[in-house]
């Protein structure tokens, strides 16, 4: 049998939308085709470890311990798909008794999504989905390679993003703007890597995706992550397993509330990269708990009540160890809103801790047509780079869509190559002093520092009053005419 390549299992995963449609929102898709289609991999995973088991002599094969995840009788898929009836009660119970027998791995992960709801699902809809995911085999020896099912998993929820709309943005942020971010921070082997908005987890996966494809060993990192939507917290548990990251540590809760990474009481874990792409400006973020946070997190001053940016920003500063760095996603208010948040860019500022901004093009975002930058903290600058920031405006190289525009390979190389180079090319990037800065009140607005005014050609004066002269003699010429037929036609002129 030829094995299972991306392309047929992508196509296969979004037929399997096909079969949901009409009966709920878009936005749901992804909870109940996630969870069929971690149905169908654990138990064909097991099957896969059982045969190999009863080749050996003195196994027990009813023990957990011998498999990756013990899948009991009444959540195999052979016992789910001989079911008629009440289909959405078994495969409940089919998920509760996974998270039961596998508490470390899959505690809390498959019984967030109900599929007992008749009215949405009713057994023919789950019926259908069950003997679509009969058709393919998902066991590691069915795949073309490895990462054919994590790749095909994060296919899906790009499409689930786009097909959400407005709610896409809060589980996704697009492949080549996670690309971008984790290009310029650079991970490398050894490194505690941790996303405190981790939605569906892609930040984390690509900066494993990077340690590959930079020859280095991938196995070599530790992951970490927090997400407060318990939905979104599931699809991001899910997307580790299934690329084999399974001793990523993500934890559920909200992180400017209530930070669950810590190493001891009062004392945050801290990492060497702080990745990621917190919601814009969230209103209601925890500004009463903010003024007795036990961690400190807020000594350059609290944000206001509507705008949360600033407070993730100064927990992932917060987080990071003495020579760590981190990128974070925001919008451009960030760059010059004053009161609170003036004073807290200033104290990052004169701390030197802010090491470039970047400014990107707009919709680029699922759920918003605001161009967004890039914040890179430095804890541990060069001494090249010490006392500047680096500007980048980058607004106006993408490949323009219908919906949502695109950075391109080449527009992403652009970007990196400049940071890393650190030099000034006219219109787009430049090192700015600190003391330039602050001449301009701490402003960070990016066209304060780069010139991206288009220079007019220059006007041939006169040139143009011959033109003018020429323009006058055809009008003369073509009047004489005019007048000459109105006199033919016996009009008085």
């Amino acid at each position: 049998m030829s094995k299972i390549d991306l392309e047929t299992l992508k196509s296969h995963l979004w037929e399997s939308a096909n079969i949901l449609r009409g009966g709920i929102d878009a936005s749901d898709y992804k909870n109940y085709i996630f969870g069929m289609l971690f149905l169908k991999r654990l138990s064909d995973v097991f099957d896969e470890e059982s045969e190999k088991l009863k080749k050996e002599r003195y196994v027990d094969l009813e023990d957990p311990d011998n498999y990756s995840f013990y899948v009991p009788s009444k959540a195999h898929w052979s016992y789910l798909k001989s079911l008629t009836q009440n289909l959405g009660e078994h495969i409940n119970k089919a998920n509760e008794a996974l998270e039961e027998n596998n508490p470390e791995m899959l505690e809390g992960v498959l019984s967030t999504v109900d599929f007992n709801d008749k009215d949405r699902l009713p057994d023919v809809t789950l019926s259908a989905l069950i003997a679509h995911f009969t058709k393919i085999l998902l066991a590691n020896q069915n795949l073309e390679n490895p990462d054919v099912l994590g790749d095909a998993y994060e296919y899906l929820i790009a499409q689930f993003a786009d097909d959400a709309g407005k709610k896409g943005g809060e589980f996704y942020t697009p492949k080549e703007v996670v690309t971008l971010l984790v290009e310029i921070l650079d991970p490398k082997e050894k490194m505690r890597i941790c996303d405190p908005a981790c939605g569906s987890g892609g930040m984390l996966v690509q900066s494993v995706c990077h340690l590959r494809e930079s020859g280095q060993d991938s196995r070599n990192i530790s992951l970490f992550g927090q997400e407060r939507n318990l939905g979104t917290w599931a699809i991001c548990k899910m997307n580790m397993l299934l690329h084999g990251l399974l001793s990523a540590r993500l934890e559920k809760g909200d992180t400017l509330r209530s930070p669950k990474l810590i190493r001891k009481p009062g004392k945050l874990m801290e990492f060497d990269i702080v990745i990621a792409n917190p919601p814009f400006s969230l209103k209601n973020w925890g500004y009463d708990e903010a003024q007795k946070d036990p961690h400190r997190r807020f000594r350059f001053g609290i944000p206001p009540k509507s705008y949360g940016d600033y407070a993730f920003v100064q927990h992932m500063i917060s987080t990071l160890n003495p020579k760590g760095r981190a990128g974070v996603v925001l919008p451009h208010g960030v760059l010059f809103r004053g009161g609170a948040e003036g004073k807290i860019r200033k104290g990052i500022l004169e701390e030197d801790l802010l090491e470039a901004v970047i400014g990107l093009p707009k919709k680029l975002f699922f759920g918003t047509p605001i161009p967004a930058c890039l914040f890179i903290i430095n804890k541990n600058k060069p001494k090249k780079r010490k006392g500047k920031v680096f500007f980048l405006y980058g607004a106006h190289n993408y490949l323009e869509g219908k919906n949502q525009n695109k950075l391109r390979k080449e527009d992403i190389e652009k970007i990196v190559n400049a940071c890393r180079e650190y030099r000034t090319i006219e219109k787009y990037c430049m090192p700015v002093s600190l003391d330039e800065i602050r001449a301009n009140d701490y402003n960070l607005n990016i066209t304060r520092y780069i010139d991206i005014t288009e220079e007019e050609e220059p006007i041939d004066v006169q040139d143009v009053i011959s033109q003018l002269k020429v323009l006058k003699k055809e009008r003369s010429d073509v009047e004489k005419k005019m007048n000459g037929y109105l006199k033919e036609l016996g009009f008085q002129v």
